[in-house]
């Protein structure tokens, strides 16, 4: 069978990538206006004037910035009450502090601090939808009490933003107390009312008046807080806080909508625009320098500093057993943290190579400093620096490797900064940085080489705009200097544009070349379906596993992945552009999350989109971290065994259809392989005869068909008529005899009434005797879909066609007779990729499941080569 898809248009692939180039051309638009504002400032200058800044000045700016991030801890606070959810307070000062320090440093605060969020919330039992609506309510509520605080001081002082609106004060004042006035109506209106308001499938109701102005109250202190900080650090000037306050709200806002991370560069366009002339633009960089780093860096930095401390204290065993979840949920958040702090470290040591020294000291140094010394410093440090932004993704992808490399370069830039021009500052910055990765070392477990990565076109984008940030740096730090190719050449203590120009060459040479090695690399994964050899060592993993599903991956008919080791596996097929890994991995604990990222990254090295198919609830985190986004698919129904009988009133149908089978004759017995020659004959028979009433004829994949060699190694169930076989079921069972299923069931066309639901009671009485904890009767699809208004377009469609597809099949047939047994049911899900077109993914699966069998003979005489995606 041949693959044929159709590739997909120029405009389907640039679709993802609009908001980055929207976000990419605002932070342009924004550096082009900063630029011009800052026509006329020297970087050294800048220093100057923010090292000159009072002690008193900036302790209390680190106080408000402090008290700021209390009042942010009311949010989660607030939406909890709002959700009905109670978390210990610790837990939510905790998850609030972390989620807002990564969320405003990093960027994309709402899905940033919604990721910190659920790796916290969800360790004490909060669900994925409960954690979107905390988001969601801080956002809303951030954004009506800044745009109701904003407009509310600019009606106040409606000349705050004279210098940017070509309007009357007059005008601005009416337009402002019309905006205050509709916001405030209209929030008491839906309060009021108890109105819904449906976003992307999460259903929001409007809180109860009291929680409405608590969290405005929260709000306005956080905002006040904030601009108070900024206002501490600016030089004095005859502007206001009041007017002041009005600026800085319309900043944020602008910094919000332009989603650049943190809002860099446009908060400080519209700051500086909007101050008054006489204020030194100057000493107002100097301000807004400072409180970057004490606003922003300086809780991001705490937040690291706390997680290396809950690292240590694990690696030590010194951990209470009441916070072992939250600890452990601290600790999934180290790879997004460590890596933004090695992207950071790398950027500020490349940027300390392309500027001149901005201190007094720092250039007296150099003249003592041998010229060979400073000059290699330098051109180190470039170097250096351009490998951290590279290191830092293989620690988002938890590379072991990547960790190593991590801390050399944080020590051979600590040698570098020493080197060039005694640089005692970057030098203590880069220890701190080496510090904090030292106890993360548990949470980087990948044995992949850090060359195999693949490397996306979202992060090479990153890179391209840093590198222009880097150039842009350069230009504007020697602006004074006259371009000359003799530059390049020239070696001299107090030539600092020449060594600048030569460091920015080196640190471009390498970042240029490492794109180009990792966009070019492809994966190393062959795709041959497995041997005999294969299969056997296949099968000593399933059987030492509690997973029973996993001896789906003995038919054959998948390709497996190994770990590493050997102890571990993961089973997939590829069709068209899909990679769809059956289930989750099998084998050791402690490697399955570095063999799915594997299997991630080896997808999308090879141009297609990596798809976890049928899997639980267990492994949602990493999901999550992947970046993958979850559909469900249905639900699967699991009793519980532990004093599982037919007595009592809740048994009394089962029961009574059970003892009806006994008096119509039929017996059950379980058979243990090798089974009898004429056994598999017979059950063929059966088989055969069952599939002439189906349509489709034998399947794959995803479920079993009837192969002698696959059903002649496990123990069948078969239920007997009279002595003659009338139905059989082969069984999936462990080494580990914790939990049974079922694969293939096929029965006889006269079949007595109440056979098949006389098979599974049979089961699970035979199994809750041996002491099995659970048995698992399989999938119901499409169950648990609801068709509600605002659900996502593919749970509407599977919830339409459970409910109105029975000439397909009788998804809702399935789950009532499944229901006769009480199982739990628990959720299904399909993991892909968040701009994947999930009916192309279904197509792909469906057409699995439906060809697999027939093209298992073709694939293996296929190379490699031809079962990569198209």
């Amino acid at each position: 069978m041949t693959d044929t898809v159709t590739p997909p248009s120029i405009l389907h692939r640039l679709k993802p990538l609009l908001p980055w180039f929207v976000t990419l051309g605002l932070f342009g638009a924004g550096a082009w206006s900063l630029h011009h504002l800052l026509a006329s400032v020297d970087l050294k200058q800048v220093m100057t004037v923010a090292r000159g800044t009072p002690w008193h000045v900036l302790a209390l700016a680190v106080l408000t910035t402090f008290a700021s991030y209390v009042a942010l801890i009311g949010y989660d606070w607030s939406a909890l009450r709002y959700l009905e959810k109670d978390l210990p307070k610790p837990v939510i000062a905790l998850g609030s502090f972390l989620g807002y320090a990564m969320g405003n440093t990093i960027g994309a605060g709402p899905i940033t601090g919604g990721a910190v969020r659920y790796r916290i919330y969800s360790a004490l039992g909060l669900s994925a939808q409960d954690i979107a609506g905390i988001a969601t309510f801080a956002s809303v509520s951030f954004g009506f009490g800044a745009t109701i605080i904003g407009f509310a001081a600019l009606a106040w002082h409606p000349h705050a933003l004279g210098h940017l609106l070509p309007l009357t004060p007059e005008l601005v004042r009416g337009v402002s107390l019309a905006v205050v006035t509709l916001s405030v109506g209209a929030l008491f209106r839906i309060a009021l009312r108890g109105s819904q308001v449906t976003v992307k499938g999460l259903t929001l109701k409007a809180p109860a008046p009291r929680l409405m102005v608590a969290q405005f109250l929260f709000t306005a202190v956080d905002l006040l807080l904030a601009a108070s900080t900024l206002y501490l650090l600016l030089p004095s000037s005859e502007l206001g806080f009041a007017t002041f306050l009005a600026v800085y709200a319309a900043a944020v806002m602008a910094g919000v909508i332009s989603h650049v991370p943190g809002g860099v560069g446009v908060l400080e366009t519209v700051v500086i625009a909007a101050l008054p002339p006489s204020v030194p633009v100057t000493d107002a960089a100097a301000g807004l320098l400072l409180y970057r780093v004490i606003y922003y860096l300086l809780p991001f930095c705490l937040s690291l500093v706390l997680m290396a401390l809950t690292e240590a204290r694990m690696a030590s065993g010194k951990v209470m057993p009441t916070l072992a979840p939250v600890t452990q949920s601290v600790g999934a958040l180290v790879p997004l943290a460590m890596s933004a702090m090695m992207l950071a470290s790398g950027l500020f040591l490349m940027m300390s190579t392309l500027i001149p020294p901005t201190s007094d000291l720092a250039e007296q140094l150099e003249f003592v400093t041998p010229l060979a010394v400073v000059e290699g410093g330098a051109l180190l440090s470039s170097i250096l620096g351009a490998a951290m932004l590279i290191i830092a993704h293989g620690l988002l992808r938890r590379v072991a490797g990547a960790w190593w490399l991590a801390m050399l370069t944080l020590a051979g830039g600590i040698v570098a900064s020493l080197a060039n021009g005694l640089d005692v500052e970057r030098a203590v910055f880069l220890g701190a940085a080496l510090l904090i990765l030292w106890p993360t070392r548990r949470e980087f477990f990948r044995a992949t080489r850090l060359t195999r990565d693949a490397f996306s076109l979202r992060w090479a984008l990153v890179i391209l705009g840093l590198m222009a940030a880097l150039t842009a740096t350069l230009f504007f730090a020697h602006k004074a200097t006259p371009y000359t190719h003799e530059l390049w050449w020239q070696f001299a203590i107090d030539q600092s544009a020449p060594r600048a120009l030569r460091a920015a060459l080196v640190g471009m040479t390498v970042l240029g070349l490492s794109l180009m090695v990792f966009a070019l690399r492809p994966g190393r994964m062959t795709h041959d379906l497995p041997t005999p050899d294969e299969i056997d060592k296949v099968r000593a993993i399933v059987l030492s596993q509690p997973d029973p599903e996993a001896n789906i991956a003995l038919t054959g008919d998948k390709c497996l992945m190994f770990s590493e080791s050997g102890r571990s596996a993961l089973m997939y097929r590829i069709r068209g552009r899909s990679w769809i890994a059956l289930h989750e991995p099998f084998g050791d604990p402690s490697e399955l999350s570095a063999l799915v990222w594997g299997f991630h990254d080896a997808a999308y090295a090879a141009n297609a989109r990596p798809v976890f198919y049928s899997v639980g609830a267990e492994m949602i985190p990493l999901w999550l971290e992947m970046g993958l986004a979850l559909v469900k698919m249905g639900e699967e129904a699991v009793v519980p065994l532990e004093g599982f009988s037919l007595e009592g009133s809740a048994r009394k149908k089962l029961r009574t259809a059970h003892n009806r089978a006994l008096r119509d004759r039929l017996s059950f017995e379980v058979l243990q392989p090798p089974f009898a020659p004429d056994l598999m004959p017979e059950l063929k028979a059966i088989s055969d005869a069952w599939l002439k009433t189906k349509a489709g004829g034998e399947k794959g994949f995803s479920v079993g068909a009837f192969d002698t060699a696959v059903l002649s190694r496990a123990p069948m169930a078969v239920v007997r008529l009279d002595g003659r076989i009338v139905a059989f079921a082969n069984l999936w069972l462990t080494d580990v005899d914790r939990r049974a299923s079922i694969d293939l069931m096929r029965h006889v066309d006269d079949a007595p009434s109440g056979l098949m639901e006389f098979l599974f009671t049979e089961l699970l009485l035979h199994f809750a005797a041996k002491g099995y904890a659970a048995f698992s009767l399989g999938n119901a699809p499409l169950s648990g879909l609801e068709a509600r208004r605002g659900v996502a377009l593919s749970t509407r469609l599977g919830a339409f066609v459970y409910r109105h597809g029975r000439q397909f099949y009788n998804f809702e047939g399935l789950r009532s007779f499944k229901d006769k047994f009480s199982p739990e049911w628990h959720p299904i899900y399909v993991a892909v990729p968040p701009r994947a077109n999930i009916l192309a993914v279904a197509t792909d699966v469906v057409a699995l499941v439906s060809g697999a069998r027939d093209e298992q003979a073709q694939d293996s005489t296929r190379t490699p080569t031809d079962r990569l995606p198209t």
